[in-house]
């Protein structure tokens, strides 16, 4: 007799979304983590001062605050607060004020001169239906939910996917704003998955904004993993599972890895079309790591930039595009789009006097090698001169380290596959059901299926709900604390 119902591999968000989901329908379910510690990108670590946390990889997390699974979870309801900085990101320019995208819609736009108006008619309409839009986007794809949203989100992807983007702002401020949220999907620009997802990045920070956790994202793991345990769940650390006869005990096995890793646990066993596609599956660019202990706030040039939660570094909207395409070129340059958080502003217990952590990341081509700190440092110092001479210790880790940490970010892609047109809604293969693979009860519900990227449980949640009806005859059930809560 089988001591476990269903298996998951990897504890990122979206394996924790599974295993959640599966034990609260009553199985039991085992997790199992080949690292030290749980949580994949929301890992944490005291990296240069036993007082000072610094997430190790995803720091901010604005879908967590929107996304149905993490609505329905109810994180404020498990002792995780999601803290707002007064703006939600800013961009800043050479020579000129910078872009602030403030949680207030008509805020942002009375600081965008001409283009104000321009950004109020792009954005009211998908404010006026966030719900559906976060759920559009994040949907599996093939029965998509907030269709509702469709009309008014399509033209928009449409309108600013295509070179001539730009011609839709007159100035340089509202341009950076949409392209810094569209370089989220680390690919070339323009581009409709880039536009899709500056739409929803950019649309969020006027309603449920771009929070941190406080205490760091750490504290989102954590709850998910009590969950888990509070429901009959067992959590395995520090054993890598290499060959899926591990787990032939379970009668269903989710897996939140890469597609080049179920190529190397399923083996021979995968029919041959099925490898194939996978081995065709694309990854995307390189994301570099600098994280910084620093002795006093970024010193911007722009002092409103630091009231800003996330800050985007790359120029305006026409070299994003050009230094985002190269990236996805495999073209090194010196230039590249750079994200950065000073947690502090957002939640002041991560500091203490004379020291604060600073978390950055460039985006690369895929593999490189270079240590991204003079990168990193070159970018913020441009618009916070000064910086440098603030810092107390500094770490670099590159898209190949970053491959070597995590076995998912395959040559340093972060997201686990590349944002392209086709793999927006093909990943990691064409099939009805992108989670199912053709091994009885092994489903794949990490990045590499829709939605795709993102700290959005998604993925986990709907792979779930896709072993549960076939393997367990089972519906998806409550996921809130309270049992009576409404199923997502």
């Amino acid at each position: 007799m089988s001591t476990v119902d269903a298996a998951v591999v990897g504890s990122g968000p979206n394996g924790l979304a599974a295993a959640v989901t599966l034990a609260r329908a009553g199985l039991r379910v085992a997790v199992h983590e080949a690292a030290d510690t749980l949580g994949g990108g929301l890992r944490g670590a005291a990296l240069f001062d036993p007082d000072i946390h610094h997430d190790v990889c995803a720091a901010v997390h604005p879908m967590a605050a929107a996304s149905r699974f993490f609505r329905a979870f109810d994180l404020a309801t498990r002792d995780v607060e999601l803290l707002h900085a007064p703006i939600a990101y800013a961009h800043p320019l050479d020579g000129g004020p910078a872009a602030l995208a403030h949680r207030e819609l008509d805020a942002t736009a009375a600081e965008l001169g001409a283009d104000g108006q321009r950004w109020q008619r792009l954005m009211a309409p998908l404010v006026a239906r966030t719900t559906e839009v976060t759920d559009l986007l994040l949907s599996g794809m093939r029965r998509p939910t907030g269709l509702r949203a469709a009309p008014a989100l399509l033209p928009r992807v449409l309108r600013h996917g295509t070179p001539w983007a730009t011609g839709a702002f007159r100035g340089e401020r509202a341009p950076a704003l949409l392209a810094g949220a569209a370089a989220h999907a680390v690919g070339p620009l323009p581009s409709l998955p880039g536009a899709a997802i500056g739409l929803l990045m950019a649309h969020l920070a006027h309603t449920t904004g771009w929070p941190l956790p406080r205490g760091g994202s750490r504290r989102v793991a954590e709850a998910m993993a009590d969950d888990i345990r509070a429901h009959g769940g067992t959590l395995h650390t520090g054993h890598a599972i290499t060959d899926l006869r591990e787990l032939s005990e379970a009668r269903a096995v989710l897996l939140d890895v890469s597609p080049t890793a179920l190529l190397a646990m399923g083996g021979d066993a995968l029919p041959r079309r099925y490898a194939r596609a996978l081995a065709r599956y694309r990854y995307g660019p390189a994301a570099g790591k600098a994280d910084f202990l620093v002795s006093e706030p970024i010193p911007w040039a722009d002092p409103a930039v630091g009231r800003a939660g996330t800050v985007h570094l790359g120029g305006p909207a026409p070299a994003i595009h050009r230094q985002e395409t190269a990236n996805a070129r495999g073209l090194a340059t010196g230039t590249p789009f750079v994200l950065v958080v000073d947690p502090a502003v957002t939640d002041p217990s991560r500091a203490r006097p004379g020291r604060r952590p600073v978390w950055a990341y460039a985006h690369l081509p895929p593999g490189d090698e270079r240590d991204p700190l003079p990168l990193v440092r070159a970018a913020i110092e441009r618009y916070a001169p000064g910086f440098t001479d603030t810092i107390l210790a500094q770490r670099g880790v590159s898209g190949a380290e970053l491959a070597r940490y995590n076995a998912n970010y395959v040559g340093g892609d972060i997201g686990t596959g590349a944002v392209t047109l086709r793999q927006s809604v093909l990943r990691p293969a064409a099939r009805v059901d992108p989670y199912r693979t053709p091994l009885p009860g092994v489903y794949l519900c990490s990045a590499a299926t829709p939605p795709g990227p993102g700290v959005h449980g998604m993925c986990g949640l709907l792979a779930a709900r896709s072993a549960l009806r076939r393997e367990f005859g089972l519906p998806l059930p409550a996921l809130g604390p309270d049992r009576t809560a409404v199923t997502p």
